[in-house]
């Protein structure tokens, strides 16, 4: 089966690629275009169309249909639906757009499909008269993910949807790959994470995502300007990587024979440039820290730090409580915002806790009277926290808040004064000089960013720095080692500073409800896989195969109610054999323009051969691996010289404002098996 259904997916690629030689080879290659002139997207288009039809008809009254009876209701209802749209063609919109083909419905002379842009989907009414013959025989080979750009005129159809009439399509980009079906989606989230591409185009929330994240650093960047900071860059490739407790990746500087690390931090950099006058600095950018991976950490994510100089860390409070609330009603249009069915309010004042007065209030201890390391370290085995022998008084504490207290800051809360040990590069409280002007604001139990009053002294800075090396030579891979250029920075003297970092990616996750990290990141981190070509990470594969495997589900015990058991009798239906059948190979009839030749699988392990006259409304390589319904006991009877072996089972209706009819092939979820009967 599983053989059979690869054999059918590289039929339908090959077929795309002849689609392509044959334009090719007719001078009309798609890749030879180099631009095509876009006047709108979909939702301007749907928009712009309102305003115009409310001013041409803001005089007309609205239909009332009291008193009819239907069929004069229907009546009414069409004669009014071709005045207004009468008094709109007369005045009409010209747009060009350009976008993926999602969906397409041949129905003889005239067709609809669906284009996808940037902004949404509009539909598209494709006739053959509007566009000339050899145009539409092209459309109608199209498939879908193809890309056009077509020009024409907005109408509203008869039930109700704004769509385009288009008066020319250009086909730009032909599609030589298969999208995943449309109706269930790109759903396998190590598919969506590794071909992020068809993730957007499939998903349309979570490209919503991306242009929110987009939105939000556009208005960070306009929340700073409006408080005058300057965004700045600074190096990636650094000798000393500091400013953090975290183990960098290491590289090597061919050019200068020299290793290096990639930076986990911005901060030493940023402080540089306070020293040297620019009094309020900050950068966005990618940092990269050697560690895990998991809901909420990549190794590589974006981090944004800013200073700013003659304040403290209760200014950064200020600085950050308004700039989320900013955030949220610019990004989100309300400061209360919902994360996973929770209710988060940013406009009420950010609560204000101590560390210690956070770890009383959850834990219940107070380690404002706890006297030593030792006494520390008692309580925390009485407790049963682990931590390490070189663990000092205030790694404790941090450790007790993360155990008992993260897990109860769901609504905005400012962490306040840590423990010295655990902030090498901050101001000590000149009230307590075991304790630092350090902050941290926690929403939804996430750390949300750390804040400072700068340390600008070089002596304390150079001590704090030695007892980092010692860590690190004990064997921390997360301690910061001394820094000469920075403290020969603050030497020449840096004034008191506020700073603060803030990590990008869960701010964003925050603001778009998103579950994790990586649905935040167009490009995460992922390990590669072991049948791939590492380089780039696509499996050589169709990309039919990216759809999680179906559900399998055992008929074997199914019982059907009987069709129309109560308007035929039962032994006289009985003696059609429906069953349903898979479409093999599909093909049209040469020298007909209708009929379209099938060659199925019924179950019997003998392929069944059916023409059906339905040319007109469906390309044969749409119908390839469709599940269908067949009448399968019906003599055979010869068409075109080929004899057709059964019946292929239509719905019929009758196409609007024409005596033709369309067909519609009936076809049946995929789990069903070949041979599958109807009762």
């Amino acid at each position: 089966m599983a053989e059979q259904k690869k054999q059918d997916v590289n039929q339908l690629l090959k077929v795309r690629r002849d689609k392509l030689a044959d334009l090719q080879a007719n001078g009309r290659d798609p890749f030879q275009i180099t631009k095509f002139d876009q006047t709108h997207h979909s939702l301007e288009v749907k928009n712009l169309y309102e305003a115009h039809e409310a001013e041409l008809l803001k005089d007309r009254k609205e239909l009332d249909v009291t008193g009819l009876d239907e069929e004069q209701a229907k009546e009414a209802q069409k004669k009014d639906y071709e005045e207004r749209r009468s008094i709109m063609d007369a005045s009409p919109i010209h747009v060009s757009i350009a976008g993926r083909m999602m969906f397409k419905r041949v129905m003889g002379k005239a067709s609809f499909c669906n284009i996808q842009d940037l902004q949404g989907n509009i539909q598209v009414y494709v006739a053959r008269d509007a566009i000339g013959t050899d145009s539409y025989a092209d459309f109608k080979k199209s498939d879908i993910g193809d890309i056009f750009g077509l020009e024409g005129f907005a109408f509203r159809t008869r039930t109700g949807e704004i769509s385009i009439h288009a008066e020319k399509m250009t086909l730009l980009s032909k599609s030589l790959q298969i999208l995943p079906e449309k109706f269930h989606g790109l759903t396998d989230t190590d598919t969506r994470y590794r071909q992020r591409y068809v993730d957007l185009i499939m998903n349309q929330d979570s490209k919503n995502v991306f242009i929110k994240r987009s939105q939000i650093l556009k208005e960070i960047r306009n929340f700073l300007a409006g408080r005058d900071f300057m965004e700045v860059e600074t190096p990636m490739l650094v000798s000393n990587a500091g400013g953090a407790a975290a183990r960098p990746f290491e590289t090597h500087y061919n050019a200068l024979n020299e290793d290096v690390k990639l930076r986990i931090s911005l901060e030493l950099y940023l402080k540089r440039l306070i020293v040297g006058g620019l009094e309020r600095v900050y950068e966005i950018g990618r940092v990269f820290r050697n560690e895990g991976v998991d809901t909420r950490h990549n190794p590589e994510f974006t981090l944004m730090e800013l200073y700013q100089a003659y304040t403290d860390y209760e200014g950064m409070m200020e600085l950050t409580e308004s700039m989320f609330r900013y955030l949220a009603e610019k990004v989100c249009g309300s400061t209360k915002i919902s994360y996973n069915g929770i209710e988060i309010d940013l406009g009420k004042p950010f609560a204000r806790l101590t560390m210690n007065d956070a770890i009383k209030k959850y834990a219940g201890i107070d380690f404002d009277e706890v006297a030593d390391d030792e006494a520390a370290k008692k309580l925390a085995d009485e407790h049963h926290i682990e931590y390490e022998d070189r663990h000092k008084k205030g790694d404790i504490i941090n450790l007790f808040f993360e155990e008992y207290c993260e897990k109860e800051l769901i609504q905005p809360t400012f962490i306040m004064d840590h423990p010295i040990e655990i902030s090498p590069l901050t101001k000590k409280k000149p009230s307590d000089p075991n304790k630092v002007e350090r902050f941290e604001l926690f929403i939804n139990t996430w750390e949300m960013c750390n804040a400072y009053s700068e340390l600008n002294d070089p002596i304390d800075q150079r001590e704090r720095f030695k007892a980092q090396d010692a860590l690190a030579d004990a064997g921390d891979e997360e301690a910061n080692h001394t820094d000469e250029d920075f403290l020969n920075a603050l030497e020449i003297g840096m004034p008191p500073t506020g700073g603060i970092g803030y990590g990008i990616d869960r701010l964003v996750m925050l603001l778009t409800d998103s579950q994790a990290i990586r649905d935040v990141l167009l490009f995460p981190t992922m390990k590669s896989l072991g049948d791939v070509n590492k380089k780039n990470d696509v499996k050589n594969q169709a990309a039919e195969e990216m759809k999680a495997e179906p559900e399998k589900i055992d008929f074997s015990n199914v019982k059907i109610e009987p069709l129309f058991e109560e308007e035929v009798d039962f032994d006289t239906f009985s003696k059609s054999d429906f069953r349903a059948v898979k479409v093999k190979e599909c093909v049209a009839v040469p020298k007909s323009k209708k009929l379209l030749q099938f060659t199925l699988d019924d179950g019997t392990g003998t392929d069944r051969t059916i023409l059906s006259g339905i040319h007109a409304y469906y390309e044969p390589e749409e119908l390839v691996g469709k599940t269908l319904i067949a009448i399968t006991n019906l003599p055979p009877r010869k068409m075109m010289g080929i004899e057709s072996c059964g019946m292929l089972l239509s719905a019929v209706n009758n196409l609007k404002d024409s005596e033709d009819e369309e067909l519609h092939l009936i076809m049946v979820d995929n789990h069903i098996p070949a041979v599958a009967k109807l009762y």
